[in-house]
């Protein structure tokens, strides 16, 4: 059995400290713990808990984030903890205690986004392990869904992610006339217990960047922690994702790829720029000047 890795960020001055898995593990949303006591059905927070500086915990599929207490800094212990984690996992100990008693039946909820050609279908329970786009029914074979998805002659991009399916629409079609439909469709798909996404897909389509982690440089190491920490989390609630793509050293700037509903948004200008760049310039003085979107 393959060995669990963590890989550990810290921004200067943060008190988080975020541990990325090196696969994803399966478990529904996103968790949040304040104390060891509402940890008792999660052993791993609870490990987390017995050190004296662990405030709180957070654990998503893709990350232990820990909020540490004024007490030390994160420079400190970081790479302890990180090999505490990894040995507990390696050990066989338990993430999440497995629920007991009758099976929840799957719910599916239509959402708007900031793009009106993109609806958000939010499952209540976790779908695929890791983000993926298809722009086209031709790239959709490692998804038995999205290949269903695309035989509606009104849906033109599929996007999946943790909790939720994105689908863009064909200009001539509106979203009252279809919702419904989509949704009941997509809930009984997932019901029915059929693969959603096959895996091992090809890393081109993961929601990883082409290069290997242990290439970046220090600056790129940096960027990539900022979005996954303070940028991921908000386009994902609007049905989106950012993906680093590169840095330019001499241009000062960032490019990067929007997915989902971000991608071809009214409104992705205004994100880039106010949101996105704004935090990027004030987090990294004279390294970062301007953010540019690269869209498929």
């Amino acid at each position: 059995m393959e060995k669990i890795a963590l890989q550990a960020s810290v921004q200067p001055n943060s008190a988080w400290a975020i541990f990325h898995f090196s696969s994803p593990i399966v478990i529904t949303g996103s968790l949040e713990f304040k104390s060891i006591d509402e940890a008792q059905k999660a052993p791993l927070v609870q490990q987390l808990f017995y050190l004296p500086f662990v405030k709180s915990v957070r654990l998503d599929s893709n990350t232990i984030q820990v909020e540490r207490f004024d007490i030390l800094e994160w420079e400190d212990v970081v790479e302890e903890v990180k090999v505490q984690l990894e040995n507990y996992l390696n050990e066989g100990g338990m993430i999440i205690e497995p629920t007991q008693g009758k099976t929840v039946p799957v719910t599916v909820y239509a959402e708007s986004t900031p793009n009106p050609a993109v609806m958000k279908f939010v499952a209540n329970k976790t779908l695929v392990s890791q983000t993926i786009e298809f722009k086209t029914s031709d790239q959709a074979s490692p998804s038995p869904l999205a290949q269903e998805l695309f035989l509606f002659p009104f849906v033109k991009e599929v996007f999946l992610d943790a909790n939720y399916i994105s689908i863009t629409k064909t200009e001539n079609e509106q979203w009252e006339d279809r919702v419904m439909e989509l949704r009941e469709f997509i809930r009984a798909f997932i019901a029915s217990g059929q693969t959603l996404l096959e895996l091992n897909t090809p890393k081109d389509n993961e929601n990883n960047t082409s290069k290997d982690p242990k290439t970046y440089s220090p600056i790129e190491a940096e960027i990539i922690s900022i979005l996954d920490e303070y940028i991921k989390p908000a386009v994902a609630s609007d049905g989106g994702n950012i993906q680093f793509d590169s840095y330019d050293e001499n241009e000062k700037s960032v490019r990067v790829l929007l997915q989902g509903a971000c991608s071809g948004c009214p409104s992705s200008t205004i994100t880039l720029k106010s949101g996105i760049e704004t935090m990027l310039k004030d987090m990294l003085p004279s390294k970062v000047e301007t953010v540019i979107a690269v869209n498929d």
